[in-house]
C-alpha cells in the first residue's frame, strides 16, 4: 500500500511540473516573439476557428481558451497560433491564484463570458483565457491550487501585471494556509497590484469583506502597494448583483490602462 501511494505522489508531482514548465515555456514564446511576424498564411485556418468560436460565444469581447477534454482542463493556446488581438494594442497579463476549490476556474469564465454553465471543471495545472477589450490585450492565467502547484506560483509572478488572489469565504479552516500562501507571494513582489476576490459570498455561511480583511492580514500590507478586495459570487445568477464579476472585469481593465 505505502510503495503505491508512493508512486502516487511521485507521479502528482511531476504531472505538476510538466504542466508548469509548459506555461512557463508559453508564457516566454509569447514575450519574445510578441509583435514578430512568422510569415506563414494563417487566413483560412484563423477564419474557421473565429467561426468556431462565434458559434460557442456570445457576442461581446473577444475571447480565446482551450479545453482538452481528455483531462478536462483548461490549456494555454498553442504558441504557433497567431494573436488574437490587434499588434498595436497593449498586453498585459493577469495571473489569478488561490488555493484549490477557491473558484478561481468558475472566475475566469464569467470574466470572459456570460454564458451560463451549471459546473465548472476545477483547474489542475493551469487555465489561459485571451480578453481583447478597450485596447487591451488581456492575458488571464490561472494556476492550479492544489499543494503540488502551490510550489511554482512564484516563477509566474515576474511576467505579471496585476496579482488576483482569489478566497473561498466559505472555508474557515483554511484562512491560516490562504493567508500564509498570499503573505509568501506579496514578499516576492512587493509592488506588484493586488486584487483580493473574497469569492462565494451567495453563500450565507460566507464571511463578509471586512471579516476577510482581518484574517488574511490585509492590513500589514506595504502601503505603497495598490490593494483591493471585492466580494464576488462566481453564478451566472449574481452577474447582475453587487458581487458580480463582472466588476472584477471593469476594475482589472482601470488597473491595466493606467500608463
Amino acid at each position: 500500500m505505502a510503495p503505491r501511494r508512493a508512486l502516487r505522489d511521485l507521479t502528482l508531482t511531476v504531472v505538476a511540473a510538466v504542466a508548469a514548465l509548459g506555461s512557463l515555456l508559453f508564457i516566454a514564446w509569447k514575450i519574445y516573439f510578441r509583435g514578430t511576424s512568422t510569415g506563414t498564411d494563417w487566413s483560412g485556418w484563423w477564419e474557421r476557428e473565429l467561426q468556431e468560436l462565434r458559434e460557442r460565444e456570445p457576442p461581446g469581447d473577444t475571447v480565446r481558451g482551450r479545453r482538452d477534454p481528455r483531462w478536462d482542463r483548461r490549456l494555454v493556446p498553442h504558441p504557433s497560433h497567431p494573436p488574437l488581438c490587434s499588434p498595436q494594442v497593449t498586453w498585459r497579463q493577469v495571473l489569478v491564484l488561490g488555493l484549490d476549490g477557491a473558484g478561481k476556474s468558475s472566475i475566469l469564465h464569467y470574466i470572459c463570458s456570460q454564458r451560463a454553465r451549471k459546473s465548472i471543471a476545477p483547474t489542475y495545472a493551469f487555465n489561459s483565457a485571451q480578453l481583447c477589450v478597450e485596447g487591451l490585450e488581456m492575458d488571464l492565467l490561472e494556476v492550479g491550487g492544489s499543494q503540488n502547484m502551490r510550489a511554482y506560483w512564484h516563477h509566474y509572478l515576474s511576467q505579471a501585471h496585476v496579482l488576483v488572489f482569489v478566497v473561498d469565504s466559505v472555508d474557515r479552516s483554511r484562512l491560516l494556509m490562504a493567508r500564509q500562501e498570499l503573505h509568501a507571494l506579496l514578499d516576492a513582489e512587493p509592488l506588484l497590484p493586488l486584487v483580493v476576490l473574497a469569492n462565494k459570498q451567495d453563500k450565507s455561511n460566507a464571511l463578509s469583506t471586512a471579516e476577510l480583511w482581518e484574517e488574511l492580514a490585509l492590513q500589514t500590507v506595504n502601503g505603497q502597494r495598490e490593494i483591493f478586495l471585492l466580494p464576488t459570487s462566481a453564478t451566472w445568477a449574481s452577474l447582475t448583483t453587487t458581487t458580480s464579476v463582472l466588476h472584477v472585469k471593469n476594475l482589472l481593465v482601470t488597473l491595466l490602462s493606467q500608463p
